[in-house]
């Protein structure tokens, strides 16, 4: 375990860091056989074989940064990084799965998550699952990873449903039978990780990897349109939200937005602009491009992007923190990027489980 100390005052953090848990996927097949291999067709027609099979040969390659700690350990201090929020791999969503299954398969990954914060808690924090396509059970799931486990919040894609009934059972953000759990992960302040799994586009990106290319970006910007225009974010103003790969295609493209907004009546839901409410959503900063990353700065502020690299997954960031310098942010802002705004949203290194309060 790393030796570097813990009360350095500002600690560079990366909101944006993956494990695997090959039990939890275990435990899916092996209870919803079906479920699974359902979900295997859609992957297949969502990405193309090509697609697929070079991710099996990535993430075989990467397994040891995806499971082990002492490897992620080297790899942080190689890249300057003293703290790591992990959350599962979307791939885990599981969201096809039915309501006694995907309660269990939520509990279980909060409780992988926090095991392997309590390998390194001086360098780790995690977040933990909530069944989004059985938006009753959330708040149930949401409290089990922060009361119980705890840890900073949870991790939701961008939409849910399941490839038997895609149609009758889509979940979106603005789902009024998401309101319960919007309103306790607002009274727990816990952290919402929002990240795109998967694409409604299907067939359309099952070529030159464009399912995860254009699909995240524009499920990104889906997801976060769906908690602006609905209201959301109107009625829940103290929300932490945080969105994956720089909130995609909507921080840069706001203006569409802001224009809807202001001629077509039914996309005057929300109370201001939309480009307003990118002051109340936390980015992460993995966008692959400085000219980019200013942008995103420019569009949302200072205050509210934060380091990410998606360890360790190859459309990922090496170099996190390199690259926030590439930008040639001023100064302060680069502080800010890189550890005041994680310290204003309470991400730190995680306290002991023997230290958590009982529930």
């Amino acid at each position: 375990m790393s030796t570097r100390p813990s009360e350095a005052p500002a600690p560079t953090v990366d909101v944006h860091a993956h494990i695997l848990i090959p039990a939890l996927q275990q435990r899916v097949a092996d209870a919803d056989p079906d479920g699974f291999a359902a979900l295997q067709a859609l992957e297949m027609r969502r990405n193309g074989p090509e697609s697929l099979a070079a991710s099996g040969r990535m993430i075989k390659e990467r397994w040891p940064q995806l499971t082990d700690l002492d490897r992620r350990l080297a790899d942080m201090d190689a890249q300057g990084v003293d703290v790591q929020l992990v959350s599962p791999s979307p791939s885990h969503f599981y969201y096809f799965a039915g309501e006694k299954l995907s309660l269990e398969l939520a509990k279980q990954a909060n409780e992988a998550v926090r095991d392997f914060v309590d390998s390194a808690p001086d360098r780790l924090n995690g977040l933990g699952l909530v069944p989004l396509q059985h938006p009753h059970l959330m708040v149930e799931a949401l409290e089990h990873a922060v009361l119980e486990r705890g840890l900073l919040g949870v991790e939701i894609g961008s939409f849910a449903a399941t490839p038997a009934d895609p149609e009758r059972s889509t979940v979106e953000l603005s789902d009024p039978r998401l309101v319960p759990f919007w309103s306790r992960a607002e009274e727990l302040g816990a952290i919402v990780f929002l990240h795109p799994f998967g694409c409604s586009l299907d067939e359309r990106l099952d070529r030159y990897y464009l399912a995860n290319t254009v699909s995240q970006p524009a499920e990104n910007a889906a997801a976060l349109s769906h908690l602006i225009f609905s209201g959301v974010l109107d009625r829940h103003p103290n929300l932490k939200i945080v969105a994956a790969h720089g909130g995609g295609y909507l921080p840069t493209t706001i203006g569409r937005s802001d224009h809807a907004w202001r001629v077509r009546p039914e996309a005057h839901r929300c109370a201001e602009p939309p480009s307003s409410y990118l002051r109340r959503i936390f980015f992460d900063s993995l966008v692959h491009n400085p000219r980019e990353l200013r942008a995103l700065v420019e569009a949302a502020g200072p205050g509210q992007v934060l380091l990410g690299s998606d360890y360790p997954f190859d459309m990922g960031s090496d170099n996190p923190v390199e690259e926030v310098h590439t930008a040639e942010l001023p100064v302060a802002d680069t502080a800010k990027v890189l550890n005041g705004n994680a310290a204003i949203l309470g991400i730190t290194a995680a306290a002991a489980a023997s230290d958590l309060p009982t529930a």
